[in-house]
């Protein structure tokens, strides 16, 4: 290495460094359906995502958190499944069959 190259590096590392310091604390924090925010619950499609496929394992689904994050027949699969829990109603509500009486 020339001593250019050793200069640049000893310049760019500190800026990697901190950068990667960034991301790991920037890292999404979910409390079942609920990012935390600032200290503030808010209900986001990926918490949820993330806690279907937390309660889907419950039940004893082999199941991932990218499975269900990124392939929609494995999510409306699970939610057929079990829909009916309280903790996944909401994400699972475009995926149970209609529960009243139509009107015509």
């Amino acid at each position: 290495m020339t001593f250019r190259e050793i200069a640049t590096a000893a310049l760019v590392a500190p800026s990697l460094l901190v950068l990667a310091q960034g991301s790991a604390q920037s890292a999404i924090l979910c409390d079942g359906n609920f990012q935390v925010v600032n200290g503030l619950p808010i209900s986001t499609p990926y918490c949820r995502e993330i806690n279907l496929a937390r309660v889907a394992r419950s039940y004893g689904w082999r199941v991932s958190d990218q499975e269900i994050r990124h392939s929609e027949s494995t999510k409306a699969q699970v939610c057929r499944a079990i829909g009916h829990d309280n903790r996944v109603f909401e994400i699972c509500s475009p995926y149970r069959g209609s529960t009243g009486s139509r009107r015509r």
